[in-house]
């Protein structure tokens, strides 16, 4: 299967929180950072998730929020911090690429946003994910 998420990071789960209807699903990444998402309690039945499966970590670019330093006080779970790859400006948006441990993401940002941050090659940046935004998928 093809898709247009280019966001993807392989981890393992370490934790599974279900609820009635929705799991915080823990997962370790392979630079070792630790994520959550949040996903439906189906999705976790249907994809056979426990402690020690693989899976990726899915995060459309759209979704993914960046700062200069981490955070405190926001409840923003996914705060993977990294260095700017590069930055494509457009005339509303830019693509800045980012590289954590063991991978990298894009986040699409206004232009706007990314001037006020001074983003160029070399910055420190966070990458900020909502948990309800990150998807997993196995195999």
């Amino acid at each position: 299967m093809s898709m247009s998420i280019r966001n993807r990071l392989p981890g393992t789960v370490t934790a599974v929180d279900a609820g009635e209807v929705m799991a915080a699903v823990k997962v370790r990444l392979t630079g070792g950072q630790e994520v959550t998402a949040a996903i439906t309690r189906e999705a976790v039945d249907d994809l056979g998730l426990s402690p020690g499966a693989p899976v990726h970590t899915l995060v459309k670019s759209t979704e993914v929020a960046l700062a200069t330093e981490t955070l405190s006080g926001v409840s923003i779970r996914n705060q993977l911090p990294g260095t700017v790859e590069g930055v494509d400006t457009g005339g509303a948006m830019a693509a800045v690429r980012v590289a954590v441990a063991g991978g990298a993401l894009t986040a699409v940002i206004t232009r706007n946003a990314a001037e006020e941050l001074a983003l160029a090659p070399g910055s420190p940046v966070v990458a900020l994910i909502k948990s309800t935004e990150m998807s997993l998928a196995t195999g």
